[in-house]
């Protein structure tokens, strides 16, 4: 499944099997067994609030949904800085 995604973020959503073999490989008390689940749902609402983008009139609610979509975008990107430790924060 493919959604837009504005650029330097991963527009390719992974397929929920694929994200619970992902995190079986971790062990609970590892927090990237936490953050690939949440990463998905994150994503499962991004592509919601866009899907909703073309289902109302109101330009306000437009906006609202489609910030939305991106805010949670970059909550994803954060999300996968921090697995791959790639910012000074997360090392």
């Amino acid at each position: 499944m493919t959604e837009t995604a504005p650029a330097g973020y991963s527009s390719q959503r992974p397929r929920r099997d694929h994200l619970m073999a992902d995190r079986e490989q971790f062990a609970e008390d590892d927090p990237r067994r936490h953050t690939i689940k949440l990463k998905g749902m994150l994503h499962d609402v991004v592509q919601h609030a866009r899907e909703d983008v073309d289902k109302v009139d109101d330009p306000r609610a437009k906006a609202l949904f489609e910030t939305t979509a991106e805010v949670l975008t970059g909550l994803v990107n954060a999300y996968e800085h921090f697995e791959r430790r790639s910012e000074p924060a997360w090392r």
